[in-house]
């Protein structure tokens, strides 16, 4: 990974190949690298380059933004991509944290080998150093692992602890210190080690194939909030804030629809997410344009407040300056946000790391698709195990730890036990998929 320093130069080749049918398959079982959307998106294998920012890049601010690098990247790579499809051509994944006081580590990551479908068109990028000659990996597909379950129980803050954490939320908002915070609460776990990955992100892709499902250095999940995506000028983004559980039947499911759609707590909640989201993306695009009233959107268990925003690039801003001016959002942290990433500070006994931050893939000439990393899991040390000495047998570890978290928004009329059964809704399609 490279961060202040200049990044070696890339060559880059995208290849039409056959059709694929499972781009899954052609991740790694261990380290699984993908994006997928109903099937077609990109996976990834091997690194060759990037940008990493964590807690021993030392304490001062990098002088070296994820944008500012990826552009040099980018503008020293030579590509070779007559495909011209989205995801061809020189592509990183990424994924970075919620709050810049994180322990977690934030990452950019240039694979060795990208494997692509789009509207039913196929192809293989590889990607190397210009000074180092690679033997080209095998680009094939790898069977699944067997099935596995993990086990899950309440973290750090614990249900009751969430309730008396929403009063507290409440209560500042009342004193009018903020009109909105998002609080979360975890649940941790294990796997078992050695476990196909990919099965989780398989799971997740098929129970829900109209979010981003995702996986990219141990974050797995399935989003339906679009951060961001920029596409050839045009920047579209998709704000969810306002939630409640799908009906137990098809009459109950449209009472549901409706009493969220004339829900004053909901219909605030959801204002202040657009209205950040608006803000931000003024200075950087031209004929802005939002649904003037939000939608509900249906997911296999919830209901959502939805409003779609899209403009022209209006500067010279890539996917990634753009992902960094919007967030945190509202949807995810509140507003004002400084009030409220301070309450969350305050509130939260936890480190969210990556759980509700950016998590997308970005190309060369700065087009991208950024979700909102939700309905997730991390997979691997959680941070007071990655500051830890190993123990001895840690190589001989039969389980590896997981930890996933859930919000609910809250505003002055928020009730701490509605919002506690908020959050075990969000947490099901990743607790489904992992059980």
């Amino acid at each position: 990974m490279t961060s202040a320093h200049r990044p070696p130069a890339l060559v880059v080749e995208t290849r039409e190949i056959e059709h694929v049918d499972d781009l899954l398959t052609y991740a790694s079982p261990d380290e699984p690298l993908a994006w997928l959307r109903r099937g077609d998106g990109i996976v990834g294998i091997g690194s060759v380059s990037g940008y990493e920012r964590g807690p021993q890049s030392g304490s001062g601010p990098d002088p070296m933004t994820p944008a500012d690098t990826w552009r040099r990247i980018a503008e020293a790579a030579e590509v070779d991509d007559p495909v011209g499809l989205p995801g061809t051509g020189l592509v990183a994944f990424g994924t970075f944290v919620f709050d810049d006081r994180s322990s977690g580590t934030s990452r950019l990551v240039v694979p060795q080998t990208v494997v692509g479908r789009h509207r039913g068109r196929s192809w293989v990028t590889r990607i190397r150093q210009a000074d180092i000659e690679l033997h080209d990996p095998a680009v094939a597909p790898t069977p699944y692992g067997p099935y596995w379950s993990a086990t899950l129980g309440p973290g750090t803050l614990n249900p009751a602890g969430y309730q008396a954490a929403v009063r507290q939320a409440v209560d500042a908002i009342v004193r009018g210190e903020l009109e909105k915070v998002v609080l979360a609460r975890d649940l941790v776990g294990t796997i078992p080690a050695g476990a196909d990955l990919r099965r989780l992100v398989r799971a997740l892709a098929d129970d829900y194939p109209d979010t981003w499902t995702f996986a990219v250095d141990g974050l797995i999940g399935a989003s339906p909030e679009t951060l961001v995506t920029a596409s050839r000028g045009v920047v579209t983004a998709r704000v969810l804030a306002g939630t409640i559980p799908r009906g137990t039947d098809a009459h109950d499911d449209t009472e549901a629809s409706t009493s969220l759609a004339h829900s004053g707590k909901d219909l605030d909640e959801h204002r202040y997410a657009v209205q950040s989201v608006l803000a931000t993306l003024g200075p950087h695009v031209s004929h802005l344009s939002a649904d003037p009233e939000p939608f509900t959107l249906k997911l296999p268990n919830l209901w959502h407040l939805a409003t779609d925003v899209a403009g022209d690039l209006a500067d010279h801003a890539s996917a990634l300056d753009l992902v960094a001016a919007l967030h945190p959002t509202a949807a995810v942290a509140g507003t004002p946000r400084d009030a409220a990433l301070d309450l969350i500070r305050r509130l939260e006994p936890f480190d969210r790391r990556r759980y509700a931050g950016p998590v997308g893939w970005v190309d060369g000439d700065g087009n991208g698709e950024w979700a909102i990393a939700l309905r997730c899991a991390q997979i691997g040390a959680t941070p007071r195990q990655a500051q830890e000495p190993a123990p001895a047998d840690a190589a001989d570890s039969d389980t590896i730890p997981v930890v996933a978290h859930a919000g609910a928004g809250i505003v002055a009329q928020s009730n701490p036990e509605t919002e506690l059964l908020e959050t075990r809704v969000k947490f099901r399609p990743i607790v489904d998929a992992l059980a």
